[in-house]
């Protein structure tokens, strides 16, 4: 195999790593997500493998050079962790070991977790990774016969051949790679495949998903349940003024005036949210950074005012499919969001009103409907405001007279903000800021600019696709949030204040506001389109990706998250 293999592509990398090809070979969808879109998730197999190959990944040996007579006096010599590159074939690698026969031969040896197949054969990604690095070290002219692989569970060798049948194949499989690789989109996803539930991309790949929504004239697909990356990641709040977050030893930890006010294993967090007069130390930065953490600031009075995290996704075809998208092709978008924003009111009215909400259920129906088939932008407007206006007039009918918070007073003003003028409307934009920063962080995670909406227009400052996302979740998590809050007296009086007209909440009613925020985060939902029960923070993510599949053409069309 000493003729080129790589194609002639203008803009392509010179080479790709062999463990890419093991990805191709296992699934090509997989391979385009991780090395063409630079999209990647840890699972447990991922850190079980690197637990594997630590003891293979320090340097060590020299390998003599191929040209050296009488190799044979090498034998059993073993040089660690070293790369090697063929440009004809258009591959690189990092060999995990290479040992050298007592013929003078050698033999590259790849250290894998797991077992081979139930007939004792190396899997078929990891022959094919262990053949190119035969062929690498051939082409860089020493002898190798075979190949080998050292499973870690059986703690055992399966030797590969390297011959012509085998060495065809490769050239066969690097062919099918680089014109996967060439292309803008990802391959369609496999059907009902049982590599699937193992594969640490699942979460972003959404295949069941994806097809169940792309496939409308035949049986619809079963999703099955999704697992959700690190789901005990919690995001961190600090709120103490004049407080200083660090890192150490693997921890975040905050301090003031000497006291440790909370340690919190870094792989433990989702999010690090600030709040007011905050200081963040470079070194708990930079180690942010490396782990993908956002780091959100508040102002004191909780207004949402941006976030830092490390490089952004490497998702490029996806920004430019957002960015380039026509006018015609938004707008049903943004009508199924304010229709699902509208039924989700609804459905809210319906299971929470402790007063007769008249016909404001029936008008919020027809409103929704309405909205799908909306025209043009300002119908939708007009519908979205009208819905809002009917369902914010009948909202006090969901909480629980008698508390001691001046409620009513929402019924007078209605929804108003800037300043809040009573405990309800402070409750409700607090708790706002804290969706649309989640939505913010889930959207920038995924890939797409969270600044350039479909329905929102863009404004200085204003994460308008955030504040698009967060319209259909608005009742199901933040309203929701604020019943709670006031129905079970976990906010009173005590927690605000009044200031030049405004409502504030204080900073033991904002601790409570989050935690009765982040539990309903956390409380588990039926998918509606789905089946499978998963979080509402996992719910935002789901929604993130298929808003994304629907813009670069994978399904037809958004479907928005409702309940019944």
């Amino acid at each position: 195999m000493t003729t080129t293999v790589r194609p002639d592509l203008p803009g392509m990398p010179a080479t790709v790593p062999a463990r890419m090809v093991n990805e191709f070979v296992y699934c090509p969808r997989l391979f385009h997500l991780e090395w063409v879109q630079g999209r990647f998730a840890t699972s447990d197999d991922v850190e079980e493998g690197l637990y594997v190959h630590r003891v293979v990944d320090e340097p060590g040996g020299d390998l003599p050079d191929p040209r050296e007579e009488d190799l044979e006096r090498f034998a059993g010599r073993r040089s660690r962790s070293f790369w090697v590159t063929s440009p004809a074939l258009g591959v690189t690698a990092k060999l995990d070991v290479v040992e050298i026969g007592e013929d003078g031969s050698v033999a590259p040896v790849d250290y894998k977790k797991g077992s081979p197949d139930r007939r004792g054969r190396a899997h078929p990604g990891d022959e094919m990774q262990s053949l190119l690095q035969a062929l690498l070290l051939r082409e860089a002219g020493y002898t190798v016969p075979a190949a080998e692989i050292w499973y870690a569970e059986p703690r055992r060798r399966v030797m590969i051949r390297v011959d012509a049948e085998r060495i065809a194949r490769v050239r066969t499989v690097l062919e099918e790679l680089w014109k996967v690789a060439a292309r803008d989109s990802a391959p369609p996803p496999l059907e009902g495949s049982p590599k699937c539930p193992r594969c640490s991309l699942v979460g972003l790949c959404l295949p069941d998903e994806v097809t169940t929504l792309r496939v409308r004239d035949r049986e619809p697909v079963r999703p099955r349940g999704i697992m959700v990356a690190d789901p005990n990641n919690q995001p961190v709040y600090v709120q103490e003024q004049g407080a200083v977050v660090g890192a150490r030893r693997g921890r975040l930890e905050v301090f003031a005036e000497g006291r440790t006010l909370g340690s919190y294993r870094l792989i433990d967090v989702s999010q690090v949210c600030l709040q007011g007069n905050v200081t963040v130390t470079p070194q708990a930065m930079r180690e942010l950074f490396d782990r993908q953490i956002p780091v959100c600031w508040f102002t004191f009075g909780g207004w949402f005012t941006g976030q830092a995290q490390g490089l952004p996704d490497k998702h490029v075809e996806l920004r430019r499919a957002q960015y380039t998208a026509p006018p015609a092709a938004l707008l049903p978008i943004a009508a199924r969001l304010v229709d699902g924003k509208i039924r989700n009111c609804r459905t809210l009215l319906r299971r929470n009103s402790r007063t007769d909400p008249g016909l404001v259920p029936g008008q919020l129906k027809n409103l929704a409907i309405s909205a799908r088939e909306a025209p043009g932008y300002p119908t939708l407007l007009g519908l979205e405001g009208t819905a809002a206006r009917l369902y914010f007039s009948r909202f006090t009918g969901m909480l629980t007279p008698g508390t001691d918070l001046d409620v009513g007073a929402f019924d007078t003003n209605g929804r108003a903000r800037r300043p809040p003028p009573d405990p309800v409307n402070a409750l409700l934009s607090f708790v706002y800021a804290l969706l649309v920063k989640d939505v913010t962080v889930t959207l920038t995670a995924v890939g797409l600019d969270p600044y350039l909406g479909v329905y929102h227009r863009p404004r200085f400052g204003r994460p308008a696709l955030a504040l698009d996302l967060a319209e259909e979740f608005r009742p199901l998590i933040a309203d929701s949030t604020v019943i709670g809050l006031i129905n079970k007296s976990r906010i009173r009086s005590a927690h605000l204040t009044r200031r030049s007209g405004g409502c504030q909440i204080d900073r033991d009613g904002r601790r409570a506001v989050i935690a009765e925020y982040e539990r309903r985060m956390g409380q588990e939902v039926k998918h509606p389109v789905f089946g499978y029960r998963v979080t509402y923070r996992r719910a935002l993510d789901v929604q993130a990706r298929l808003l994304a599949a629907h813009l670069t053409g994978e399904i037809d069309e958004y479907t928005p998250f409702t309940t019944r």
